[in-house]
């Protein structure tokens, strides 16, 4: 059948006719429209029960870090030392901030208002950018640390705590010259060889009593801000052995907060009465019954004191708590002070160059109070302190008398202060026993 259409088709028409209706059929056969193959639709495959595993892990420790929240901000701070005569405006004028803006600076961020307390000497980390503030931060205090940032809507600012931490430490030393260079020969810094020197003054004269092979042991406490040391102590035990007499101490805080040092045994390191009122460079007169006037030429009178040789204007500080009685000037004393401690005790200064400001007859001072400066007011030759010490109007060589105990540790807190003490007691044994081994010959 399909071999008899087109041999009808040349029969009945001329052969060009036929041509042409061949043409038009295949034309018209390509402009229908094609129908898509029909397609198949499937329900969802079910999901697994279980999450998939990656192909590999790489263990937790390999992890790469996590970025940075894309809110951070790295930042460049650039320390600025306060110098005397530094304002705030001024400061805030070179960075490009204007006085208009530090008000609302100060208004937005209260805390801020920390930035008007600032001192010379503080200092101040400042981040800029093309000359422009951009951030800044201060440390409000040991532990926290202020940081402000200049965002599009304003400053913004947060306080953020800063962690401090804490180290044990040991030394020990023997002494050849003196307490100072003995302690500068163990690495301890300046602070700790006071603290030691505060802790057994009450009992060693450190200019006087001190003896070559004299030596010490301590363990005290360092503590450190991001990576730097903050500050060397407190001691929280120490040994000094002088001239062959041991004496030791342990820190303690009592339950009422106070802080001191006691003995292995609980009683206070602290006297009534310091040894001695003023740092001095040597005694250019002691306590004598019979002493040729150094002005009073052809003069024998008693010198019922100890003179302390000491340049002009050092601190002179009261040797135990107590109110002043008196404060004049007179020919032979010069400016002094009188000072009544308790019932039967008194302390007189004299030759002050100045009495310190704020201070009156019948103000009550305190213990290592400074309450003059070294002078040579009335009759003197030199600068010098000159100290007496009275037990019911009499006068004591302040050198000799034995000085009355502070208060010991109450029962209550004694077996505390024991358990507290024990280690540390044990570890200055050791430390002195290794000692010993190392001096001997």
């Amino acid at each position: 059948m399909r071999h008899t259409v087109l041999p009808l088709l040349q029969r009945s028409w001329p052969a060009r006719i036929v041509a042409a209706l061949a043409v038009l059929l295949l034309i018209t056969a390509f402009a229908l429209p094609v129908q898509p193959p029909e397609t198949t639709i499937h329900s969802p495959l079910p999901l697994p029960t279980d999450p998939p595993q990656p192909a590999t892990a790489a263990p937790l420790a390999e992890a790469p870090p996590a970025p940075k929240p894309v809110t951070e901000t790295a930042r460049n701070w650039q320390a600025v030392k306060i110098h005397k005569g530094d304002t705030l405006a001024g400061l805030f004028q070179q960075w490009g901030i204007g006085y208009g803006e530090v008000l609302r600076l100060l208004k937005a961020v209260p805390e801020a208002r920390a930035l008007e307390k600032l001192q010379a000497g503080d200092t101040l980390w400042v981040d800029r950018a093309d000359g422009q503030l951009v951030a800044l931060k201060l440390d409000l205090d040991e532990t926290h640390r202020l940081q402000l940032e200049r965002q599009a809507e304003g400053w913004q600012g947060h306080t953020e705590e800063i962690p401090l931490r804490q180290t044990v430490h040991e030394a020990t030393g023997v002494i050849d010259q003196s307490l100072f260079l003995a302690g500068q020969q163990a690495g301890l810094s300046d602070n700790l060889i006071m603290q030691l020197a505060d802790i057994f003054g009450w009992d060693v004269d450190f200019v006087l009593d001190i003896r070559k092979g004299d030596h010490f042991s301590l363990i005290y406490q360092k503590t450190w801000k991001e990576g730097r040391i903050l500050r060397e102590g407190p001691i929280l035990a120490a040994t000094f052995v002088n001239q062959g007499r041991v004496l030791q101490a342990v820190r303690y805080t009592r339950s009422d907060g106070s802080t001191s040092y006691f003995t292995p045994e609980g009683r206070n390191m602290r006297k009534a009465f310091l040894r001695t009122p003023v740092d001095f460079t040597r005694i250019s007169s002691r306590f004598s019954l019979k002493r040729k006037h150094p002005i009073l030429k052809g003069v024998t009178r008693p010198h019922r004191g100890v003179d302390y040789a000491a340049p002009r204007g050092t601190p002179v500080k009261a040797t135990g708590d107590g109110r002043i009685i008196k404060m004049a000037r007179s020919r032979g004393y010069g400016k002094h002070i009188i000072i009544q401690h308790g019932g039967k005790y008194q302390t007189v200064y004299a030759h002050l160059n100045a009495f310190r400001k704020g201070l009156h007859k019948g103000r009550r001072v305190q213990q290592g109070q400074t309450i003059g400066y070294v002078g040579m007011t009335g009759l003197a030759t030199a600068p010098h302190l000159h100290y007496e010490f009275r037990i019911n109007g009499v006068h004591r060589n302040p050198l000799k008398v034995r000085f009355p105990q502070a208060e010991p540790l109450p029962a209550s807190e004694l077996a505390d202060f024991m358990q507290q003490a024990a280690p540390l007691l044990a570890r200055l044994q050791t430390l002195e026993n290794a000692t010993a081994v190392a001096r001997q010959p």
